[in-house]
């Protein structure tokens, strides 16, 4: 994953955002992204959360082409009043969290290369649009999206950042959800990717651990391989109603003072879907874009 931008480029508003430019994508950018949503979409039926999928469906990303970002965010402001606005690249925290506020999705507006399809360090539009757009369109987890933007600014103004960077983390990027007995992915840093979408799921290698917010947010991660530990959510309900239920200051206080943990770690107080064989694992799709 790259460094965010330190000052902001030259041709961008105030806000960090530039046009899309769709109409300068080339017919081979074009037919890349064909080809990356249709290996994805295959791969994720029967693995992906349905809610993902009714997102794909409903934003009607499966036509043609890269999405124009207008015609998606007419879309979406119809079914949940978001929009995705194009960037130049990583920006800086307070501009990504205060976009989230005002339920404005940041992506980048550039796409991978041949070379790069299963693995690049920035996130491209196909991580950004194909993997965070479509959960947008659900009403309980875009409110999640717009009260993690807020809590962003608030961290900000504590200098916690970090820590609540975590949450995003495990959840918005590599979440896992459990249904009826199996677990699901929705997280856009494994829906995006064509390995990790089997590797979060079905491989013996990482620990799968029930979601637990103080836990979670006293846990590193890396950033440039397959998460060693993915967290379950059992809900976007009950995600969104912890978030908003926690007074997140006097938890940064807490949590000060505690340990922290290694990516691969299990406590005994963990609530242990697969206890994770020992393995090196391979290089992740781009994560988290804050």
């Amino acid at each position: 994953m790259g460094e965010p931008l330190q000052t902001r480029p030259a041709g961008a508003a105030p806000d960090w955002t530039i046009d899309q430019g769709w109409e300068h994508y080339t017919p081979a950018e074009h037919a890349l992204w064909d080809h990356l949503f249709a290996r994805q979409a295959a791969m994720l039926r029967g693995r992906a959360a349905p809610e993902f999928l009714a997102g794909l469906d409903v934003l009607r990303m499966d036509r043609p082409g890269i999405p124009n970002f207008a015609d998606l965010s007419d879309r979406l402001m119809n079914l949940t009043g978001w929009q995705v606005v194009a960037v130049p690249g990583l920006v800086p925290d307070e501009v990504f969290f205060a976009h989230l506020a005002e339920r404005r999705f940041v992506a980048g507006n550039f796409i991978r290369t041949p070379d790069q399809i299963d693995y690049l360090q920035e996130p491209d539009v196909f991580h950004d649009v194909f993997g965070h757009v479509p959960l947008l369109a659900n009403p309980v987890f875009a409110d999640y999206m717009q009260a993690y933007g807020a809590g962003g600014l608030r961290a900000g103004g504590l200098g916690v950042t970090a820590m609540l960077a975590r949450l995003y983390w495990y959840t918005v990027e590599f979440g896992l959800i459990a249904r009826d007995g199996a677990l699901q992915i929705y997280g856009a840093g494994i829906v995006s990717s064509y390995g990790e979408s089997r590797y979060a799921l079905e491989d013996p290698a990482p620990n799968r651990i029930g979601f637990d917010l103080r836990r979670l947010m006293r846990t590193h991660y890396k950033i440039d391989a397959y998460q060693q530990t993915y967290f379950v959510i059992d809900s976007f309900e009950d995600l969104l109603r912890q978030t908003l239920e926690t007074d997140f200051g006097p938890l940064y206080a807490e949590l000060a003072d505690t340990p922290e943990y290694a990516p691969d770690a299990v406590l005994p107080s963990d609530r242990v879907y697969n206890r994770g064989q020992s393995a090196h694992p391979s290089p992740s799709s781009p994560g988290a874009c804050a």
